[in-house]
């Protein structure tokens, strides 16, 4: 399922410990172990070390656990095994076995920074508030983010908010930080009961980006809290015009409409600490560091189990590395009164199908939607599944019924009409899909640069595919490319327009950079023979069907790729028959 973005980081992920990926080997994605292997130690302490090894290499901290726990009482003096293991330990959410770890290693080397940290963060639970300080103070770094602002929610579990907000301040030099730093500024106010500095805090947090979800949602609970439901709502609102329909939005307007209370978003020290380790392993995942994203996170929900968007994000995590059955092991975590619950419900179904698992991922998704009979997420993620299966027929009437539920559709709906479009295009309902497209275009606002170009492109690939509507087809596909420059298939779909125009030159130059930002898809490769096939370069174009037949076309492409491979092109054919040519503009050779 999508990750919401919550901070934005213009420099890299405040550095946690040593490489942390390196005490787990050079990764290499595997598939996921089965869970229904039980795993027995190895007879030696060098076969438990290899396979500790492998597992980590493939992120399979289960298995890594399960052989490391045995490595280390085979040999408990060789610390780089410690090490790896109490990384593994970690990552695999053990965390009884990983603060032991952390405490032997910490014993040999009071320089590790992860041992350390881990060990701060198991004071900060216990409400040793001193301890944890004096665990941080040994980090050697002023500007840590994540040590002083740890050390900071410290100072406030001990009641001493004035010292919590001065360490705060410490990271005002660290200017790409600014909205973290303010952000948590404001809870440590609110916590220590200093409201008029936590206004001050969550104002300068939320000018600073308006669209950070943690951001909007604690400040707009602040001032519900103090009677201003009506600016409260508001700041809902604006969050919902750019990001539509998260649930944690929709139920808080939800309950501001009716009038009920809205809790603030943190409330003790550890639970501001949580948030501090779920925000920093937000930041992990979008930068592609999954195993320091795991890490914090699990350190997070050491503190605050219930955390429901931590579970969400460790659950994203594990799908990214495609370890469905993990992902769905957090997945079911998720408080049920949570308003993301029925989005992690959606996953599991979804992680059935992709687990290979069909008939699980069905009756949990109708089972769901009996639940859920009104929810248009629900209904359209089954409609996904079925897209995902090529049931095209089946997917587009399941789309009908989640438009159906919406009635007047709002911007946020354009997907709805998207999919629809594409499902009845590829069960060859031309005019159904062209309405439907049309509309998903007239939809999908401006804020959405890369949905408006999907929108565009797909409807003008359409069109330039069945030698309709090409000037505009051109106009739209332009556009699209302004608006998604590195979308390998988008450039493509100009590159083919070129081809029907019959400027050959131009498509040639267009689905080589298409190939370049997307290689090994078959219709690229495809589009790519054709062009150079035109433009005289033989030996390329079969290169390039050859290639194209070995990247699992579909099967009536690969009839046809088949047949080029074997005979070229017809050259006594135009690219289309009939079709218009655009003059190529001044700096352009034309076809």
């Amino acid at each position: 399922m999508p990750t919401f973005n919550l901070f934005s980081a213009r420099k890299g992920l405040p550095a946690l410990v040593f490489s942390i990926a390196g005490l787990l080997a050079t990764p290499v994605w595997a598939a996921n172990t089965d869970q229904n292997e039980i795993l027995r130690p190895a007879a030696s302490l060098e076969g438990n070390f290899l396979a500790a090894y492998v597992a980590g290499s493939a992120r399979d901290t289960a298995a890594a656990t399960t052989f490391f726990k045995q490595a280390i009482q085979e040999d408990p003096r060789n610390q780089e095994l410690l090490e790896r293991a109490f990384v593994a330990f970690l990552a695999n959410g053990s965390m009884p076995e990983a603060f032991r770890a952390a405490e032997r290693l910490a014993s040999r080397d009071p320089s590790n920074n992860l041992a350390q940290f881990a060990l701060a963060v198991q004071s900060l639970k216990a409400k040793k508030y001193a301890d944890t300080r004096a665990k941080l103070n040994g980090r050697g770094r002023k500007a840590d983010l994540t040590a002083t602002l740890l050390t900071a929610w410290a100072y406030a579990g001990a009641k001493d908010g004035k010292q919590a907000l001065s360490t705060v301040d410490r990271l005002k030099s660290e200017r790409a930080f600014n909205q973290f730093r303010e952000y948590h500024a404001a809870l440590i106010a609110d916590v220590t009961n200093n409201p008029a500095e936590a206004e001050k805090r969550f104002k300068a947090a939320y000018e600073s980006e308006r669209n950070t979800l943690q951001v909007v949602d604690a400040y707009a609970r602040f001032l519900a809290k103090r009677g201003r439901r009506d600016e409260a709502l508001a700041l809902y609102k604006s969050f919902d015009e750019t990001v539509p329909r998260h649930p944690a939005v929709r139920a808080a307007m939800a309950a501001l409409k009716e009038g009920k209370p809205l809790a603030p978003l943190v409330t003790t020290a550890q639970a501001g600490a949580a948030e501090l380790l779920y925000g920093l392993g937000v930041v992990g995942n979008s930068q592609g560091d999954e195993l320091t994203a795991i890490i914090y996170l699990r350190l997070g929900l050491d503190l605050d189990p219930n955390h429901a968007l931590a579970l969400v994000t460790l659950g994203d995590v594990y799908e990214r590395l495609k370890q469905y059955d993990r992902a769905n092991e957090v997945f079911v975590r998720v408080p049920k009164d949570a308003p993301v619950r029925t989005s992690a419900d959606i996953a599991i179904g979804q992680n059935y199908e992709l687990l290979g698992r069909s008939a699980e991922a069905e009756s949990h998704l109708q089972t769901l939607m009996k639940a859920h009979p009104d929810d248009v997420e629900v209904v359209m993620a089954l409609g996904n599944v079925q897209r995902s299966r090529k049931q095209f027929a089946a997917a587009a009437e399941t789309y009908d019924k989640a438009i159906k539920l919406v009635g007047s559709p709002e911007r946020s709906h354009w997907i709805l009409f998207f999919y629809r479009g594409t499902s009845h295009e590829r069960a060859k309902q031309w005019d159904l899909a062209e309405a439907d497209l049309k509309k998903a275009m007239e939809l999908v606002p401006d804020t959405l640069p890369q949905g408006k170009a999907q929108v565009l492109n797909y409807l003008a690939y359409s069109w330039v595919d069945r030698n309709e509507n090409i000037d505009e087809a051109f106009k739209m596909l332009t556009r699209a490319v302004e608006l998604a420059p590195r979308d390998g298939m988008i450039i493509d779909s100009l590159g083919w327009a070129y081809y029907r125009m019959g400027r050959y030159d131009d498509a040639v130059r267009e689905l080589e950079k298409a190939v370049e930002l997307k290689a090994g898809d078959p219709v690229i490769n495809d589009h790519l023979g054709d062009a150079y096939w035109k433009t005289g370069r033989r030996l390329e174009a079969k290169f390039q069907w050859n290639h194209a037949k070995d990247s699992n076309p579909e099967h009536e492409d690969l009839v046809k790729i088949l047949q080029k491979i074997d005979n070229g092109l017809d050259d006594s054919k135009p690219a289309v028959e009939g079709a218009p040519v655009v003059p190529a503009p001044s700096n352009q050779s034309g076809g």
